[in-house]
């Protein structure tokens, strides 16, 4: 029986969390505001808008837009041109898409980084849907999200198999009724065990899932 795969980019499909953390970190360095130890945890899914808002909520002063902009003239370049896939990554979704498998993205990454980065890559048109939390005006902390990602593939939000290297998105995904598989990421490896006790699955390398 065909399966339906909803996937995060960030750390599961790209090995960009080094990028990304480097970013998360240079902003609120270069502002000078305290952080919590695990602000790259807790931010990743908040996409950029939620970050902008994070960064604010820390006291930087600056509007929403303007960090957002920020983060994006940061980022975008690296995803053009240099975001590696992770191992096995390409080549286990072509065998699932081989299969009859409906293959999508979810991800608080905006399409600017993320729509050239999978085309360059070659995967892009291997997926049914490629979303950001953007086109949901929402964010991967909401419950919501994974319902209405759901509903708009067709199918019921227990039959979806989402899979994220982020324990909150994990979380939360799971209070949504969905099947959750963790995924290794070395930027997540202080929460494997957390993530193992509350994902239906745990997996180190994309051969698992055939």
């Amino acid at each position: 029986m065909a399966k339906t795969y909803l996937f995060d980019f960030d750390g599961t499909l790209v090995d960009s969390m080094p990028t990304y953390g480097k970013m998360i970190l240079k902003i609120v360095n270069e502002y000078g505001v305290d952080y919590p130890e695990d602000i790259i945890k807790i931010t990743t899914p908040l996409g950029f808008l939620g970050t902008a808002r994070y960064y604010i909520g820390l006291g930087i002063s600056e509007t929403e837009e303007f960090l957002v902009q920020k983060m994006k003239n940061m980022l975008v370049k690296e995803y053009e041109n240099n975001i590696p896939a992770k191992s096995n990554v390409i080549e286990v979704l072509k065998q699932l898409k081989a299969r009859g498998d409906s293959l999508n993205v979810l991800t608080a990454s905006p399409h600017e980084s993320l729509d050239p980065c999978l085309k360059r890559l070659g995967i892009y048109d291997l997926f049914d849907n490629v979303w950001s939390c953007d086109d949901f005006n929402t964010t991967k902390a909401d419950p919501e999200i994974y319902k209405m990602a759901s509903k708009r593939i067709g199918v019921d939000v227990q039959d979806v198999i989402f899979l994220d290297d982020n324990l909150n998105a994990d979380k939360t995904a799971k209070t949504a009724g969905m099947i959750v598989y963790g995924v290794y990421d070395p930027s997540s490896k202080d929460f494997v065990d957390e993530m193992k006790a509350i994902t239906d699955k745990y997996i180190y390398d994309f051969k698992e899932l055939l």
